[in-house]
């Protein structure tokens, strides 16, 4: 069996994206280990049972700061998938969570734009059963 283990997200600052994604979000912090010069494996999940995890990787260089928020050229390429919309988007509101959107109806789900505060642009879902 195979599953996607990970992938890289670059943000700003590690504890600032930790503010963000475990303090506000309710993610899980699986791993946060200093490698030494600033540099740390900081990997986040959405919650405990979830097999993808995200790795946070702070910006080295000015190439990579550049490219914060804008990892997939302004397409919206992660999607957060829940069991509840309305659940879900009630409590991101009540968090200040900027949605680009009001919730839409599509044929595949119940879905809304959203963005980090370091630009990256997600998705809410809800699949239709």
């Amino acid at each position: 069996m195979r599953h996607l283990h990970a992938f890289s997200l670059i943000v700003p600052d590690y504890d600032k994206a930790l503010g963000f994604y475990v303090g506000t979000l309710g993610f899980d912090l699986r791993e946060d280990t200093d490698l030494g010069g600033g540099k740390r494996w900081v990997v986040i999940a959405p919650d405990r049972t979830a097999q993808t995890s995200i790795l946070l990787a702070r910006a080295a260089d000015d190439a990579q700061s550049a490219v914060i928020g804008n990892q997939f050229g302004g397409r919206i390429g992660l999607f957060l998938h829940t069991d509840d919309f309305a659940r879900d988007h009630a409590d991101m509101l009540a968090k200040c969570v900027t949605f680009e959107e009001e919730p839409r109806h599509e044929p595949y789900g119940t879905v809304a734009v959203w963005r980090d505060p370091f630009g990256h642009r997600w998705d809410l879902l809800q699949l239709s059963s």
